[in-house]
């Protein structure tokens, strides 16, 4: 996982990792790109046209991030071609504010909209915001608007030609920091639930925490599958993309697996807290297991430094014997306790062994004639963008949170130009900059980028204020604004403070090259973020806000649709056995999917004022519910997979039913407008105390030593009905909940 940078860190403890990253590799092939044409148009007498070159250059940049290098390319392509359209129009409102207003309200929400097609639409979008907003910071001098506007769509494929360039000399390094990034993902992931496994421990903070990681690690997992599957199908066998492909699958199985186990955890209480020793024990293994993760990740392509399996090995030893010894207990048995402890075992010895094989992968193994995933099914792992225009129709509605996203930057640009040109601020421009940068669809990170915009803002200024008096020639002031502005690029996506002083330390300096006033520079500079801030705060407060108690049963409704249809496939596959069916890990993907989204809801409505957070304890409930429902989902998944198991009974297909219909139920309370009340009887889990008794009683000899098929039957019999039941509770909990509630 990336380190958490800091202003006062950033040259000490994380410096190396910094320098390491794609992002910094990034920033410096910006500040190549927007440099190069400035230095050359400034050595042929003819700086306008290197600075339009570099501005189309700096305007498409933000289309250039991770993911398939094919929908970068037409990302960029098409930003190239939004920046030219859109500083030709430009080029043509610097007329009286009264004619331009309008004229920028009806374009920026024009841009804005284009989001309503994704995430890099988001980014194109933007790149059209900036060169709109911009087109007021500079006059075109000695070239005609056409010209102008051309020069700046060459500098965009001037930034794609640099981009390809970079692509070729590197292909390999994108896929292998997001796989670092992901190693220590799951190292951290799997630390978490070691500390889970002692019942001292504040369990709900660690799984705030578990969470949070477990967001990031499937949007890591979801660049990996876009980079990967993609890059296979179009430039067919690679040894190096094989092999990638085979350890980005022992990742996923790795999550699905730690989310899996345990799930009960006062049955484990019961037993670990007579048994302290057995959590020492496995947590002992398990942190074993992320130091090795963070050893791969930090050998990187050095085979010769990844870790050995020596000390594993002693602790899996270790641990099998204890049980072995619990097992051969001559005063007799809990066989509860004792599947438990068994289970626990072979969950952590498929962890094991999935780590194994990504190290024997990295080892460079000859896979000719081996293909990881059949590209005729591999489409249906990728999520697919639709670009239909009908999609705009639908999304012209006060319904739709991109909709009112758009209108009320419209709204917010209009009223800050208004504001900088009442005032006759030295720069109005930089407020529209400042809205634009800080606006987000969202409540709660807007909020926080308006506060860290101001404090970086802030920070930049006075440290810039103390090299200006220390440094006094504009070579120097050239470079300093350069390599602030990589530092500021770098650190745009992990630490938005720190980039912020760094912007502002880049515009300082580049503005103290020729104006001597610089005081007042900073004076401006400070003063415009500031309005630019409040005004994108005030705006997301009350125009047209999207607050989060709208959209959270759809968040909630998808969630639960994903996990059904889960629950579905796993029932299908216990009664046909054979092959895992592509549906079936098509379904689990997306119930991961769908889960991790209606996390990142619930958070964001967390950030939201106090009076907007409607019902959020029980909707806290209800996202854990649904998180521990996948995790029994995991659990089964997992046993029914690599386990030898019964034929399906009637018993069995009659528990699926009742599951899924509390399900289909929870489905139909969110749905319902006005809701009708939806009588619940009580809770009646009988069914499954009587099936787990009458298992138990076929499967399990009263006293003595264990014999390897009865516990491979009470296995069965225990974690199965178990899991049924638990579901089962869980279910009919979301269903007390939905029930209860009424959604907006």
């Amino acid at each position: 996982m990336a380190s958490k940078f800091s202003i006062s860190t950033l040259f000490l403890k994380d410096l190396p990792l910094f320098l390491k990253s794609r992002d910094f590799s990034k920033a410096v092939m910006i500040g190549f790109a927007i440099t190069t044409p400035i230095l050359i148009g400034l050595y042929l007498g003819h700086f306008e046209i290197g600075l339009a070159l570099c501005f189309g250059a700096f305007w498409c940049s933000p289309s250039d991030v991770s993911g398939s290098f094919r929908h970068k390319k037409i990302g960029i392509l098409f930003s190239a071609a939004l920046v030219m359209i859109v500083s030709l129009v430009g080029g043509y409102l610097h007329y009286e504010a009264w004619i331009s207003l309008p004229i920028i309200g009806i374009f920026t929400f024009a841009i804005a909209f284009i989001s309503v097609y994704g995430f890099r639409a988001s980014l194109i979008s933007f790149s059209g915001l900036l060169a709109l907003v911009l087109s007021f910071a500079y006059d075109v001098q000695n070239l005609e608007i056409w010209q102008y506007s051309l020069l700046v769509g060459v500098g965009g494929l001037w930034y794609l030609l640099l981009t390809m360039v970079w692509h070729r000399l590197s292909r390999k390094a994108q896929t292998e920091e997001i796989l670092s990034d992901t190693y220590l993902l799951t190292a951290d992931f799997l630390e978490i639930r070691s500390k889970l496994v002692d019942p001292n421990n504040d369990r709900k903070t660690l799984q705030t925490r578990l969470h949070d990681i477990q967001i990031k690690l499937i949007e890591h997992h979801a660049t990996l599958r876009e980079i990967l599957m993609l890059s296979r199908q179009k430039s067919g066998k690679s040894n190096f993309e094989g092999r990638r492909l085979l350890i980005f699958v022992q990742l996923v199985e790795m999550l699905e697996t730690a989310t899996a186990n345990p799930v009960n955890y006062d049955k484990m209480d019961a037993l670990f807290i007579e048994n302290p020793k057995y959590v020492r024990s496995f947590q002992k293994i398990i942190l074993e297991m992320v130091s090795q993760l963070r050893g791969i990740a930090n050998a990187g392509g050095d085979t010769k430094k990844l870790p050995k399996n020596n000390k594993l090995t002693e602790c899996f030893e270790q641990v099998k014997s204890e049980i072995s010894e619990y097992g051969q207990n001559a005063n007799g048995v809990d066989y509860a306790a004792y599947a438990m402890l068994k289970n626990l075992f072979e969950y952590q010895e498929k962890q094991f062994v999935k780590i194994k094989k990504i190290k024997w992968l990295l080892g460079n193994p000859d896979l000719e004639g081996e293909e990881p995933v059949d590209k005729s099914v591999s489409r249906l792992f990728i999520v697919s963008q639709d670009y239909d225009p009908a999609i705009l129709v639908r999304n012209f509605s006060l319904r739709s949170n991109i909709f009112k996203h758009s209108l009320r930057l419209a709204v917010t640009l209009m009223v800050g130009y208004t504001v900088g040109a009442w005032f006759d601020s030295q720069t109005p421009y930089w407020i529209l900059l400042t809205i634009i940068v800080i606006m987000r669809p969202g409540y709660g990170l807007t909020k926080t980028r308006s506060k860290d915009r101001i404090i970086g803002t802030l920070i930049g200024a006075f440290l810039a204020l103390g090299l200006v008096f220390l440094v006094r020639h504009p070579y120097a002031y050239a470079a300093l604004g350069v390599v602030s502005l990589v530092i500021a690029f770098s650190m745009v996506q992990r630490n938005y403070k720190a980039s912020a002083t760094f912007v502002t330390l880049s515009v300082v300096f580049i503005y103290a090259i020729t104006r001597p006033d610089i005081l007042n520079v900073i004076q401006f500079r400070i003063g415009d973020t500031a309005i630019g801030a409040a005004l994108s705060y005030m705006a997301m407060r009350w125009l047209w806000p999207a607050w989060g108690f709208l959209e959270i049963s759809r968040n909630i409704e998808t969630s639960v649709c994903a996990n059904k249809n889960f629950l579905g496939q796993i029932a299908h596959y216990y009664q046909q056995k054979g092959q895992v069916p592509i549906t079936y890990k098509v379904s689990r993907k997306e119930a991961f999917l769908e889960t991790s989204n209606l996390s990142s809801a619930f958070q964001r409505m967390a950030q939201e004022p106090k009076s907007k957070q409607i019902n959020l304890p029980e909707i806290y409930e209800l996202v854990e519910l649904n998180h521990t429902f996948l995790s029994a989902l995991a659990s089964l998944s997992s046993y029914i997979q690599f386990h030898p198991t019964t034929s399906a009974s009637m018993a069995f297909n009659a528990a699926i039913a009742k599951i899924d219909q509390n399900l289909a139920l929870v489905l139909q309370s969110l749905k319902e407008k006005p809701k009708e009340k939806i009588l619940i009887g009580a809770q009646d889990d009988s069914f499954f105390l009587e099936q787990l008794e009458v298992f138990q009683a076929e499967n399990t000899p009263l006293m003595g030593a264990i014999n390897t098929l009865q516990v491979r039957d009470f296995q069965e019999a225990h974690l199965v009905w178990e899991q049924l039941r638990w579901l089962y509770s869980l279910s009919f909990n979301m269903l007390k909940i939905t029930s209860a509630i009424e959604f907006d």
